[in-house]
């Protein structure tokens, strides 16, 4: 039987990264480590090219699914590690051999240690020899049933009959932080899951206006972020009380602007909150056209109130597209839950497509919003969801 005891971690855009290759490499090696923090007896190895975890009797199956779901890896496998001798080789490849059906097999070598004596061709035909002479299984360089991947580095050789794809992307939080608007919607927490794959760590923000929102709303929110948290370990979530601003918007301004005038307030919020928590950006789940506020002309009315940019990941998605992701990294069953957020309470029923600024200008001079934009910030509340759920953490 197979002894499994590393698990050999392959890097993705990473390898365009240069002289920024080693930050990228601490980066996403503490990424993984955090994910994995509950299985002590790990052992991380960072090289150039790859990082390799000594399991020390650890389950590696049971990592499996969280790797999955860390950014900046192109691939991993669970391998056994042996010395850099053929003989070997021969002894772990037709070990695995063995544990598959019979069929048809192909082995792989990549020599990346030059000074073996061997080359990847004449690897592949001395191990497939051995498996050919001691099992009934057959070669088939072109559609194997399955194929054995022979690894030899400068001091060990890494044998795996998988490899396993990873998220791709960039390791989270090496190219700083961003403040996400996040809804109880759809759109948002597939927003976040595309910042994150662009090494972008995320906290959120969420605007609730009680007693017009119930706390099954925020507990939707919070359950949301906790699910995208997958991708980065955690997640802060400053919630913002925003019924006395909300009030005075729709009090204050024509009804077919108050969606625009409460953007505006939203991302005037955010961007206060977000220089606080030291993030370079805001981001939205908006999608071009989808609503009366995600309009080109809505966008840029929205934007000229603040300095930070807003990152739009999914600005160019059809619905069906957020959705399919949404389903993919399981969030769409908790977003269509029926509990509405402060945005969809108070939608009108004619809003603005083409505000105009010195329009939105006009109302916002109408009552003082500073002050309640303060008092929304002075009492906003944090919270830090994680991964695993842990009723102290937002209940």
């Amino acid at each position: 039987m197979v002894q499994y005891d590393t698990i050999l971690i392959r890097y993705g855009e990473l390898s365009t990264k240069g002289k920024n290759k080693k930050d990228f490499i601490r980066r996403l090696s503490k990424n993984i480590s955090h994910v994995l923090e509950d299985k002590p007896n790990l052992e991380y190895i960072n090289t150039y090219d790859r990082i390799y975890i000594r399991l020390h009797g650890e389950d590696p199956y049971s990592c499996i699914e969280r790797i999955q779901k860390v950014f900046g890896i192109s691939s991993f496998s669970i391998t056994q590690k042996v010395p850099n001798t053929i003989e070997a080789m021969e002894e772990t490849c037709l070990a695995i051999a063995k544990e598959n059906e019979k069929g048809t097999f192909k082995v792989v070598a990549h020599r990346s240690d030059k000074t073996f004596e061997m080359k990847s061709d004449q690897i592949n035909r001395a191990i497939a020899t051995v498996i050919l002479k001691n099992t009934e299984h057959k070669v088939d360089v072109h559609n194997p049933d399955f194929k054995i991947h022979v690894e030899v580095r400068q001091e060990y050789t890494y044998i795996t009959s998988k490899i396993i794809p990873g998220a791709g992307g960039y390791p989270v939080g090496i190219n700083g932080k961003a403040m996400l608007l996040l809804s109880g919607g759809i759109d948002s927490p597939v927003a976040a899951y595309y910042v994150m794959k662009r090494g972008v760590e995320v906290e959120a923000i969420h605007f609730s206006s009680p007693p017009y929102t119930s706390t099954s709303a925020q507990e939707k929110v919070l359950e949301l972020a906790r699910l995208v948290s997958q991708y980065q370990g955690k997640m802060k979530v400053h919630v913002v009380p925003f019924t006395d601003l909300q009030l005075a918007i729709y009090k204050n301004c024509n009804e077919s602007y108050a969606i625009t005038i409460m953007r505006r307030m939203m991302v005037r919020i955010a961007e206060r909150v977000a220089k606080r928590n030291r993030c370079l950006a805001l981001a939205t789940g908006e999608s071009l056209g989808q609503v009366a506020s995600q309009t080109l002309e809505s966008m840029g009315v929205i934007n000229e109130v603040i300095k930070l940019p807003i990152l739009r990941p999914v600005v160019t998605f059809d619905k069906l597209d957020i959705i399919e992701v949404s389903k993919k990294i399981g969030t769409y069953e908790t977003s269509i839950l029926p509990f509405e957020d402060c945005c969809t309470i108070f939608t009108p029923k004619n809003p603005v497509t083409k505000p105009l600024s010195h329009r939105a200008e006009e109302y916002e001079s109408k009552f003082d919003f500073e002050t309640l934009i303060n008092e929304c910030i002075e009492n906003t509340k944090c919270i830090v969801v994680k991964p695993i759920k842990e009723k102290e953490n937002y209940l």
